[in-house]
């Protein structure tokens, strides 16, 4: 709870040190005393936006320091969570806001964010002013607060877990399937390489070997061509040995007559032996040299298969072989995509019908939690004196939503017998002031957050229904620090505690001060708001009854 309020040289507040108790605490003051700074001071320390306006004229800045005790064990988390000690569950947070605009935000002297002094002071104050009644004009508000007065947030929480799987499902497979077009077209082009280069079961390096092969079998191929062609013009038909051995025959007659003719043809025929001879050995050099031409036309076709898919993918063989383990894999992942595809379609079946059913009973949960709001706010309203004052929700079934299906709205009918209507067509302010009390006095005992602040909850009415606010709010104080600013003797003889906001001039300057009230100081107070300045007698004494039977209730 907020324990005490420190200020300094806030617009007209020089120096004042607010005490609170953990119950209903009450402002009251002229108007133009200073009631809203002091509310514009709750709202800086709690590191709302504010004007270098509200510093003090003539002063370099303005403090407010807030002693915060009794911290909930929310806060403390969070608290820890940030690295900031809180010994005794206990912070002080201090804002200075300087004349030239800037500003330093501090928890326990540590150096904050103003973000931080927001989420944490968030979680400790709830400041309820006129604008904060549209909450109840904005209909999406309405099943928060439905939600809050039921108290029990595992169906919600549960549901919302399984709401969020099935958007992160329904998103994943958004995203695929608008990828599926890009993956076809990929697939197919992975399909051709993995089919060219798979077909050819190729290695690293293969082309250089087989080109080295087939380069030796083409100059053995050549060799052998050669050789027997010798062979074929040494011993064919018409060929050496058939012109030697016509010489033979022309010259075998005249040998014996002449020795010159004997001694060529003798020449003659040593020429045929050899000539025989050399081919004999041609023969041999071009059998051992043959090789299989099978083998040769393998290697030529073999060579043009890996030579055409390197000229089509413009890359080696080493680099075909790593196109192909690439490709295999990515398209193993395409596959696999196709299969996820398939798989989150399931899941996502599978999702939505654990969300409606979710959904369904969610939806039956708050008709029951409605069925009580009506009930308890209803008496609230009763109480807080607005007897034809009827409330309804209409609860309706729309689509999955990450708060189920369902739409809320309050709806009111200011007179009994007409028809309900919403709330932001109907209700004056003053009724909007105690519709918001009747609300916040029935989750009063189920929000987490230790106190709560009413400024001008008395708007728009008097009289009795005034004193039942003000009863009303004491009984919210019994379970949470309440401070209030009010210009109603009837919501101030309420307080557990009261502090006057009084204006003054010393010399020539306007001084706001904040002083804690005794029964003598209250007495007095009351009886100004009651009769004005300086009332009579019988004034004073109808303030000291009203405290008197006050205190009783």
């Amino acid at each position: 709870m907020l324990k005490e309020l420190y200020i300094k040289n806030l617009a007209v507040i020089k120096e004042a040190v607010i005490p609170l108790t953990g119950r209903l605490n009450i402002f009251t003051g002229e108007t133009g005393a200073g009631k809203s700074i002091l509310i514009n001071g709750i709202n800086a320390v709690l590191g709302h936006r504010c004007s270098k306006e509200i510093v003090r004229t003539g002063c370099s800045k303005a403090v407010i320091t807030a002693l915060f005790t009794e911290l909930s064990e929310e806060v403390c988390n969070r608290l820890s969570e940030l690295g900031i000690s809180h010994d005794d569950n206990e912070i002080t947070v201090t804002r200075e806001i300087s004349a030239d605009g800037g500003s330093i935000a501090r928890i326990n002297g540590r150096t904050s964010s103003a973000s931080v002094l927001r989420e944490i002071g968030g979680m400790m104050i709830n400041i309820h002013g006129q604008h904060d009644n549209q909450i109840l004009l904005d209909s999406e508000r309405h099943m928060g607060i439905l939600d809050n007065f039921g108290g029990d947030m595992r169906l919600l929480e549960s549901y919302r877990e399984s709401f969020r799987k099935l958007q992160q499902t329904a998103r994943r497979l958004g995203e695929l399937r608008t990828q599926e077009k890009s993956r076809i077209e990929r697939k197919r082009y992975l399909d051709e390489v993995i089919s060219d280069i798979g077909e050819l079961e190729l290695e690293a390096g293969e082309d250089e070997v087989l080109e080295r092969e087939y380069n030796t079998a083409k100059n053995s191929e050549q060799t052998v061509f050669s050789l027997k062609s010798a062979v074929q013009a040494i011993s064919g038909d018409n060929t050496a040995n058939d012109m030697i051995a016509s010489a033979e025959r022309e010259l075998s007659a005249f040998t014996d007559d002449y020795d010159a003719v004997a001694q060529l043809y003798d020449r003659l025929s040593a020429v045929e032996i050899e000539l025989s001879d050399i081919a004999s050995e041609l023969e041999k050099l071009a059998d051992s040299a043959e090789l299989d031409g099978q083998r040769t036309e393998y290697l030529r076709n073999r060579l043009d298969s890996i030579n055409r898919i390197k000229r089509k993918y413009m890359a080696d063989s080493a680099e075909l072989v790593k196109l192909y383990e690439d490709s295999c894999n990515e398209l193993s992942q395409i596959e696999s995509g196709d299969s996820e595809i398939h798989s989150l379609a399931e899941e996502r079946e599978e999702l939505l019908r654990i969300v409606t059913e979710q959904a369904k009973e969610l939806f039956e949960y708050r008709e029951t939690v409605a069925e009580r709001f009506v009930n308890r706010v209803s008496e609230e309203l009763e109480f807080l004196n607005m007897q034809g004052v009827v409330i309804a929700v209409s609860h309706k079934k729309g689509k999955l939503t990450v708060n189920g299906m369902d739409t809320v709205e309050f709806l009111i009918s200011a007179n009994r017998g007409e028809e309900p209507k919403p709330i932001s067509k109907i209700a004056s302010g003053g009724e909007l002031s105690r519709i918001m009390l009747a609300l916040k006095s029935v989750i009063a005992d189920r929000d987490s957050i230790d106190t709560m602040i009413f400024d001008e909850i008395d708007t728009g009415v008097s009289g009795r229904a005034a004193q039942k606010i003000g009863i009303k709010l004491r009984e919210i104080g019994k379970v949470r620090q309440v401070i209030c600013v009010t210009h109603l003797s009837q919501i101030a003889v309420m307080a557990d505690n009261h502090l006057m906001i009084e204006k003054k001039i010393v010399g020539d300057r306007t001084e706001t001060n904040v002083t804690q009230l005794d029964f003598s100081g209250r007495t007095a107070e009351i009886a100004r708001i009651m009769g004005g300045e300086n009332p009579e007698s019988l004034v004073v004494k109808a303030a000291e009854n009203e405290l008197r039977k006050a205190a009783e209730i």
